[in-house]
């Protein structure tokens, strides 16, 4: 026979603290769902006032580990319910685009992109080696393929091959049979494997190769010697900037923008940030209107391939430095 439930002098006792230490964790989930750092905040948010007020209903029968997750996924169903899938540019438009300022348009709602998180709010401390695989699992290139996936399709194959529950575990929280999580699964894997992975690869902090392409992207970008910076992109590079679906192919179109349209960046300075787990760079940009004055701009993030800078993504997100908590502008 099974064992009798805890009765309620023999349940767990837990405090707000309790919760709290599993936030980063959480964090990291939602944003796997979800694909955007604003709205896995808000999605733990609410999964922590969720299981505040339930707390005195939580029996012990799983772990509050387990319990949590349970409420968080089926918070960000909840959000995934009639909602659009996140993507990059490159998803959006099938053809690079001219470098020239009528090529903009106008920007695209900011509910249409993947967008970056903090390293710091993603990846636990401790274990060097634990660090090292979650890293992995909040990769851009990773979250976004896995939007790729029908949300339901989504949340089966986080629990399953992310955290490593059973079957029976995710057809419990879903309502739903174990032959359907592993049909699910089977699909994801499908939709995943048939995806053709993106040229290149994450900068990783611990190489030296990739710390001095990103010291010389920054000594080039800041200095604005468009030369020196064509010198570091791969012949294939891509460019893009959301929230324009906008995106430059070639050291020949990226140099055409920023001596062009982008010409206003002249001057900018560069802070090092950690983004998904890898370097990258807030951009600060002149003031026109306050001399001595760079105002927030962009997040560069970059991929490199073959040695050279093979991918640019500038997040032009205004709500940027309040998520990776940077201030809004520098003065000299």
């Amino acid at each position: 026979m099974p064992p009798a439930p805890p009765t309620v002098h023999e349940r767990p006792r837990h405090d707000h603290a309790d919760l709290e230490a599993h936030r980063r964790e959480l964090t990291a989930h939602c944003y796997r769902m979800l694909g955007s750092a604003v709205d896995a905040e808000d999605a733990v948010q609410q999964t922590m006032v969720r299981a505040w007020r339930g707390l005195d209903r939580f029996d012990g029968r799983a772990s509050l580990r387990t319990w949590l997750y349970r409420i968080a996924t089926n918070v960000c169903l909840d959000e995934l319910a009639g909602a659009k899938r996140r993507a990059m540019p490159v998803d959006v438009s099938a053809a690079p685009s001219e470098p020239v300022v009528s090529s903009l348009g106008a920007p695209l709602e900011e509910s249409v992109w993947l967008t970056p998180a903090p390293s710091a709010r993603v990846l636990p401390e401790g274990d060097p080696a634990d660090v090292a695989v979650a890293r992995e699992q909040v990769r851009l290139a990773f979250v976004a393929v896995l939007q790729h996936l029908p949300p339901r399709q989504r949340a089966v194959l986080l629990l399953r091959e992310v955290l490593r529950w059973s079957a029976e575990e995710v057809a419990d929280l879903l309502g739903t049979t174990t032959a359907s999580v592993n049909s699910a699964l089977q699909r994801a894997r499908a939709t995943i494997a048939a995806r053709e992975p993106r040229p290149g690869s994450p900068l990783d902090a611990l190489d030296p190769a990739h710390a001095e392409l990103l010291r010389a992207y920054v000594a080039a970008f800041e200095a604005y010697d468009m030369e020196a910076l064509a010198q570091l992109l791969h012949a294939e590079v891509v460019q893009s900037m959301p929230p324009y679906a906008l995106w430059l192919r070639g050291p020949e179109d990226v140099v055409a923008w920023h001596v062009g349209p982008g010409g206003a960046c002249r001057g900018s300075r560069l802070v090092p940030v950690e983004a998904n787990g890898s370097p990258a760079l807030a951009q600060y940009k002149p003031d026109p209107e306050q001399p001595g004055v760079r105002r927030f701009w962009a997040l560069h993030v970059l991929r490199s391939r073959d040695g050279r800078v093979g991918e640019i993504t500038n997040f032009l997100d205004t709500r940027t430095p309040a998520v990776f908590g940077l201030p809004e502008h520098l003065e000299d």
